[in-house]
């Protein structure tokens, strides 16, 4: 049995295109030790068929929309990577995410729930992790082509962006915002937010520690489309899997290979880049915006950890 020697630590791998990538990741990498963090059942769902790829799985508690169980999670990290418990940490694959039928869900804390969860909790975690990754690693978040907003890249279904911090993290942002319209643009705002958080981490990390984001495009069959509303669920369940002969649309096992191809360095991208299913590429022009991605930092700062 090889021994571990590197820790990866994932969100989102309990289903869909996540759960793919750690089953390749697993096969492909034994020296790793994966730590899958996931609200409990899930995550003990899947340890079994996990371990019997490597013995190298564990899993953390987790609530992504709650401010307070993320800190105590980053805690219970750092303390096996300080102890020895884990072997030196060389990745993170920040991979889940939610897709609502509105935009007026609120969290524990007060936030719209798309965005604590896609963007707020990604930026928390990595703050209180990012000292422990020992370079070379890489660190990955999961976004999607939606955040162009266009016609080419949404098919119509999903309407533009609307950019405003903080007021998109409360409840109520957008206009009609308990219309499934506006839970679509929530998401897709909240996919923009992180490719600009990408984009900042990047300009501070140290060298050898790269940051890249990941757009799997379409991919039926991940569950994401369940908590949607309006007609989204039915076309990717009944009509977009129709495509999946075509090479316009992914089914989770070869989406996941290629996540874990991200994962795994071996799709080559310099940090900062937007890696599109199997290569590097441009993101949308609105991506490319020092003053907000500096904006959306320094109010992620602002923002306190846990509540009282």
């Amino acid at each position: 049995m090889t021994a571990a020697n590197r820790t990866l630590i994932m969100t989102g791998a309990t289903r869909g295109i996540g759960l793919e990538a750690a089953r390749d990741v697993l096969g492909r990498s034994p020296d790793t030790h994966l730590v899958v963090l996931g609200r409990g059942s899930s995550a003990a769902e899947v340890l079994p068929s996990l371990r019997e790829i490597s013995p190298h799985v564990s899993t953390v508690d987790i609530d992504l929309s709650s401010k307070a169980s993320v800190s105590a999670a980053g805690a219970q990290l750092e303390d096996l990577l300080d102890s020895g418990e884990l072997p030196p940490l060389r990745g993170l694959v920040f991979n889940a995410g939610v897709h609502l039928s509105n935009a007026l869900q609120t969290t524990v804390d007060g936030y719209e729930r798309t965005f604590a969860v896609n963007v707020m909790s990604t930026h928390q975690l990595l703050r209180q992790l990012h000292p422990h990754v020992q370079a070379p690693a890489r660190i990955v978040v999961t976004v999607s082509d939606a955040h162009f907003g266009d016609l080419r890249h949404t098919g119509g279904t999903m309407p533009a962006p609307r950019w405003a911090i903080p007021e998109i993290s409360r409840p109520g942002a957008f206009d009609r915002s308990g219309n499934v319209r506006a839970g679509r643009r929530a998401y897709v705002t909240s996919k923009l937010g992180g490719v600009h958080l990408v984009h900042e981490w990047a300009r501070r990390l140290p060298d050898g520690i790269d940051i890249v984001s990941y757009n799997p495009s379409l991919v039926v069959g991940t569950g994401l489309a369940r908590e949607t509303g309006g007609a989204l669920p039915f076309l990717m369940s009944r009509i977009i899997p129709l495509l999946t002969v075509t090479p316009l649309v992914d089914t989770p096992v070869p989406a996941g290979k290629k996540l874990a191809d991200a994962i795994l360095s071996v799709i080559p991208a310099a940090t900062g880049a937007y890696i599109h299913r199997k290569k590097a590429a441009a993101s949308s022009t609105e991506s490319y915006d020092t003053d907000r991605e500096r904006a959306l930092w320094n109010w992620l700062e602002q923002v306190p950890r846990t509540t009282s």
